[in-house]
């Protein structure tokens, strides 16, 4: 009796998908290339010419992140058009507060069988934030691991490189007492706080797939899992031009925990609360959940997804340059003297607060 023979494709893994999609993904690669990068993709590494792209002594920032668990609302609901965006913002943004350029993007792309209509929608989310960020998608992994991910599943990682000429990185030390705290609207819940969405949605018992209560025009799910907004292009010039002190990018810790990380010692940010419209969709997830305000401030973006440090006499026309480059732009606050930090604060009116409140946070 002859013995069984064993195949790559009987224990879960198919070298004919991943071709295909290799095959099908080249295009869409293809059309982020960029001074610096050919973005050609098959070989085992990727290039990038930093003189290519214009620099003369750069420093290199890199960043990695992937998108938390609104990954698993875009494999719930069907959603794979968008989520490559976030991956991508995660990661641009991250390095445009460091004053840097995004020039290259890896992904990493995880699943237990390789689906190659799901995985192309994807890459090519993944592609379209890579060319509203100005970066080349030079690479990545696709890897298929039968038994490790449930059935549908998949999970997502991202890797950025960026440059900044040397000396004129961003690295907070600018920022002084009486600067004026400029605040860019997210455009929804970006990429942070999923884990609590998710529970208020099955603890609740929200249909997704129904108009939301605060907007019949929409579904409830197409709110959820709007993409994070990347801010590279419109903040780029106005960095270069030395008329920003410092950026803060509202991830998880909210307002409250982020805007600390860009500030020098003896200085404190304090944000009003008021200074802008609580979003609808923030209003909701708060009410929802019963979520006190402070508890808002370290979890959400709350409707701020980038915030700026200006000098006072400037504040104004960066505001508009900002708001000319499609931004829309909030005078949220000021720094102060004080103990390293961040507070934000509320009358009654704030945030569906029953008081006057504020939430303190020291770095």
């Amino acid at each position: 009796m002859s013995e069984k023979s064993y195949s790559y494709e009987q224990a879960g893994v198919s070298i004919a998908a991943g071709n295909a999609l290799v095959k099908a993904i080249g295009p869409l690669v293809k059309a982020t290339a960029r001074p610096g990068a050919d973005a050609e993709i098959g070989g085992f590494g990727g290039f990038f010419d930093p003189k290519a792209a214009g620099y003369s002594d750069p420093l290199l920032v890199a960043a990695n992140d992937g998108v938390g668990t609104k990954v698993k609302l875009a494999i719930d609901h069907d959603r794979h058009d968008t989520i490559g965006q976030d991956l991508v913002a995660m990661c641009v943004n991250d390095l445009i507060v460091q004053g840097a350029e995004p020039l290259f993007f890896l992904d990493y792309f995880a699943t237990g069988k390789l689906e190659t209509g799901v995985a192309e929608r994807v890459v090519a989310s993944i592609a379209e934030g890579c060319k509203l960020a100005g970066c080349a998608l030079i690479g990545g992994e696709t890897a298929e691991m039968p038994g490790m991910y449930a059935k549908g599943d998949y999970d997502l990682a991202g890797f950025c490189v960026g440059a900044v000429e040397r000396g004129e990185q961003l690295t907070g030390d600018k920022v002084a007492a009486g600067d004026v705290l400029l605040g860019l609207a997210s455009s929804g819940v970006h990429s942070n706080g999923y884990s609590l969405v998710r529970r208020l949605a099955a603890d609740k018992g929200w249909k997704l797939d129904r108009p939301a209560l605060f907007d019949a025009d929409r579904l409830l799910i197409d709110h959820l899992i709007e993409p994070t907004r990347i801010y590279v292009r419109s903040l780029l010039p106005v960095i270069r031009a030395g008329r920003i002190h410092a950026l803060a990018h509202i991830t998880g810790g909210g307002l409250l925990e982020n805007v600390p990380r860009v500030l020098p010692e003896g200085l404190h940010a304090r944000i009003d609360a008021g200074a802008w419209a609580q979003p609808r969709l923030m209003a909701f997830l708060q009410a929802q959940g019963n979520i006190e305000p402070e508890e808002m401030a370290r979890t959400f973006n709350c409707g701020i997804g980038m915030v700026l440090a200006v000098s006072a006499d400037d504040a104004a026309a960066v505001k508009a340059d900002l708001e000319a480059a499609g931004e829309t732009v909030f005078v949220i606050g000021a720094i102060e003297a004080g103990s390293r930090g961040c507070t934000v604060q509320g009358s009654a009116d704030d945030w569906s607060a029953r008081a006057t409140w504020e939430a303190i946070h020291l770095a």
